[in-house]
């Protein structure tokens, strides 16, 4: 009545014989948990046009997050994670699998998730998070918790490391049973969520910055050319992963079985993430993109030559 119909309050309030004091409260809750969205169309607003560019380059509904330049990269990420947030609400559904991939980005936007209820709902981890100096576990529990308690959904861990040292010790737990039974969840999601980590990006991307590799790792992924991973699986500018040696050691998904999933969400804040975003655009492994705007005009000016 209020936002079809173009009701007042008052009128509402007569009409549903209450005050209207409670229908502005209802009003307010219907924002809140996402039921009812307000967008904000300016004449002046970048966003549509940068949305159509990127869409018609790399074939991905794009969500232009507006953002002031003036903003510094952390608070760049809030705002980014809080529409992100609101995107992938309406998307989740009763009896669905979804996969989540753990980082700074995904972890922001967590935080930020509007509670809806769905029933026989799962939320699988893609990668896992143990490294040298720490199991990862409460990282990424952290994450995944909050994923399940927003929609009501049971959460299921993948409690192996991010990187195995030797392919081989890979080889061998993927014939475990409890591990099997979390690939083939991995392998029935029909929406994945993840951010780009980049290994040149001014906010540190945690499988960089969290002691997930050593030097010699390093050494390996700037030799191969390496600008990003999605869910710890790299790639190069191109969007090509072969020939990546670490990617024989990962626990994420490979780039075949992402591209397999129906919707894929990828939400990127900062414009020094650019190289880890062109690449994994160029590797498809997006269906949808949230990102702020100056990441956007970077994206859609890149002519090949920079």
């Amino acid at each position: 009545m209020y936002y079809l119909q173009d009701l007042t309050m008052d009128a509402i309030a007569r009409e549903l014989r209450t005050s209207r004091s409670t229908v502005s409260r209802l009003l307010s809750s219907a924002r809140e948990s996402g039921l009812v969205q307000v967008q904000i169309r300016s004449p002046f607003d970048s966003a549509p046009e940068l949305e159509r560019l990127i869409r018609s380059r790399y074939g991905v509904d794009a969500h232009v997050v507006p953002v002031l330049e003036t903003l510094n990269e952390a608070e760049t990420l809030e705002r980014v994670a809080i529409q992100a947030a609101r995107t992938i609400g309406p998307l989740v559904d009763s009896n669905a699998i979804i996969g989540v991939a753990w980082g700074a980005t995904i972890s922001a936007v967590s935080r930020h998730l509007t509670r809806k209820i769905t029933h026989d709902s799962t939320f699988v981890q893609l990668n896992g998070a143990g490294n040298m100096q720490t199991t990862g576990i409460t990282y990424a529990s952290d994450i995944m918790r909050r994923f399940g308690l927003a929609y009501g959904a049971r959460v299921e861990q993948f409690p192996v490391p991010a990187f195995f040292d030797h392919a081989s010790t890979k080889t061998a737990m993927w014939n475990e049973r409890s591990v099997q039974r979390v690939l083939d969840l991995q392998a029935r999601m029909g929406i994945a969520i993840f951010g780009v980590g980049s290994v040149d990006s001014d906010y540190p991307s945690h499988v960089y910055a969290g002691g997930y590799l050593d030097e010699t790792d390093l050494n390996l992924l700037a030799g191969s050319d390496v600008v990003g991973d999605v869910a710890t699986v790299f790639f190069r500018a191109d969007g090509s992963s072969d020939g990546i040696t670490l990617n024989e050691r990962s626990t994420g998904p490979s780039h075949e079985q992402l591209r397999q999933v129906r919707r894929r969400i990828c939400v990127v804040s900062g414009a020094s993430k650019i190289n880890g975003l062109r690449g994994a655009l160029n590797a498809r492994l997006a269906t949808d993109l949230i990102v702020d705007e100056g990441t956007a005009k970077r994206l859609v000016s890149f002519d090949g030559t920079s």
